[in-house]
C-alpha cells in the first residue's frame, strides 16, 4: 500500500513536471504573438484618429454592424487580437452592436486567406461559406447585443 501511494506521488510530480514545461513552451511560443497585439494596438492609437471610428459608426443598429463586419471581414488575424481591439473600441464608445459583429466577423469571415479555402474546400463551398457567415456575424451581434441588454 505504502508502495502504491509512493509511486502515484512520484508519477503526479512527474505530470506537475511535464505540465509546467507544456505550459511554459506554450507561453514562449505565444510571446511574439501578444508583443504584435500589443504593437498594433499602440500603432493604431497614435496612427489612426479616433474620429476615423466615429465616422463609421452611424449608431443605426442594422447599418454599424454591416459596416463594422465589412470593414473587418477583410483582416485576418488571431482571435487574441480581435478581443485586445473589441476592448479598446469600446473604450472609444463604439457601440456594443457594431464591436460585437467585428469580433464575430474577425474570426469567421477572412478574404484574405479566401484563395486558400477554396484550393481546399472548393470555390462554391468557400464562398458560400464566407457569404453566410457574414450575415451571420451580423445577426449573432444584434441578438447577442438584444439579449445581453435585457439580461443585464
Amino acid at each position: 500500500m505504502d508502495n502504491l501511494i509512493l509511486n502515484l506521488k512520484l508519477m503526479n510530480k512527474v505530470k506537475l513536471r511535464q505540465a509546467f514545461f507544456k505550459t511554459s513552451k506554450s507561453l514562449l511560443n505565444m510571446t511574439p504573438i501578444l508583443l504584435g497585439v500589443i504593437l498594433l494596438i499602440s500603432m493604431i492609437e497614435v496612427l489612426v484618429p479616433k474620429e476615423f471610428f466615429w465616422k463609421l459608426f452611424t449608431k443605426n443598429p442594422l447599418i454599424d454592424p454591416f459596416i463594422w463586419a465589412s470593414l473587418w471581414s477583410i483582416m485576418a488575424w488571431n482571435p487574441i487580437t480581435g478581443y485586445i481591439l473589441w476592448k479598446w473600441f469600446l473604450d472609444e464608445w463604439v457601440s456594443l452592436i457594431a464591436v460585437t459583429a467585428f469580433l464575430v466577423c474577425w474570426v469567421t469571415v477572412g478574404l484574405v486567406q479566401l484563395p486558400v479555402e477554396i484550393s481546399v474546400l472548393g470555390k462554391k463551398f468557400a464562398i458560400s461559406r464566407n457569404i453566410s457567415a457574414f450575415f451571420m456575424s451580423v445577426i449573432v451581434a444584434i441578438v447577442t447585443v438584444y439579449i445581453y441588454k435585457h439580461i443585464f
